[in-house]
């Protein structure tokens, strides 16, 4: 069973009560009732040797990874992060001085974005190092989920994409944590989600929530550096993942007039539209219509 399919069977366990939960399991937060304000919370783990190898990018760069990947999450809900807990489990054998820049790197990226680190639990066990980050927030209006693009509406991305870790941007890359606020406040965003398993996965994650499909105009998707570098940067655009991008939808006016703005921290593109048909699909400068292969990554066990 892989990741998406455990989470399809926990969401078909049994529902929450929509006054206390909002919003369950499926988005990049979910969406909880606390003395009569939303609260976005989020959780996600990093594992040497699957997330980062610790030999070769240090605790300082490991901590800060995990937090930024839950800065990430609560930035996909058009929120600001509030607090943030953390759970460390470390080879026994890790020293003092690893430990304390490990705990650097955590509040590096907590600090950045006014999150405090107020607590956590730390252990030792003979496996390689494990870290937890779980973060609540505040919705900057109403939360924005994966779920409510329509057809007709304009599909945009923030920054560049593709490479990340050619050019080491999985373990430095910023939360758009500002320009998802903006985006809440300003704008109609009917849907959004961050970029972590790829763009054609995590598109692919949204249509399914919103029940459309997608046309992607292969011209027009934004190239990092690093993907113009390789052989096929279109691939590597689309699949490598890892570039905590935001990627979202909104009527088409008022995506025009976004783009002709600019006004976040971060440029921002029109990639494509969102169509009623359930496909997902790249259409080249000819206007010729090609499905988009599946792509990104995918946990399994």
């Amino acid at each position: 069973m892989d990741e998406f399919a455990f989470i399809d069977w926990i969401r078909g366990q049994g529902a929450f009560d929509p006054q206390r939960v909002p919003v369950g399991p499926g988005d990049d937060c979910a969406v909880v009732r606390v003395g009569g304000q939303l609260l976005l919370v989020t959780t996600d783990q990093c594992a040497d040797g699957v997330h980062f190898i610790l030999d070769d990018c240090g605790p300082d760069a490991a901590g800060y990874k995990v937090m930024a990947r839950s800065l990430s999450d609560i930035a996909a809900m058009g929120g600001r992060p509030l607090g943030a807990v953390a759970t460390v489990s470390a080879p026994k054998g890790m020293s003092e001085s690893q430990l304390q820049a490990l705990y650097r790197g955590l509040r590096r990226a907590g600090d950045a974005f006014d999150c405090p680190l107020v607590g956590g639990d730390v252990s030792a066990w003979s496996h390689p190092l494990l870290l937890t980050t779980t973060l609540w927030g505040a919705p900057a209006a109403a939360p924005l989920l994966r779920r409510g693009a329509r057809p007709g509406e304009a599909i945009c991305v923030t920054g560049t994409l593709g490479g990340s870790l050619a050019s080491g941007k999985h373990l430095t890359f910023t939360p758009r944590v500002a320009a998802g606020c903006l985006l809440a406040e300003r704008y109609p965003v009917s849907a959004m989600i961050d970029i972590s398993d790829g763009l054609a996965a995590d598109l692919r994650h949204l249509c399914r929530a919103s029940g459309v499909g997608a046309e992607l105009r292969r011209d027009a998707i934004p190239l990092s550096a690093a993907a113009r570098a390789t052989a096929d940067p279109l691939a590597a655009a689309l699949g490598d993942g890892e570039d905590y991008e935001l990627l979202f939808t909104l009527p088409a006016e008022a995506a025009e007039a976004l783009v002709a703005a600019q006004p976040l921290d971060v440029p921002v593109a029109r990639i494509g539209t969102a169509t009623a048909a359930g496909d997902v699909a790249l259409i080249d400068p000819a206007g010729r219509r090609t499905p988009l292969a599946h792509a990104g990554w995918r946990h399994s066990t």
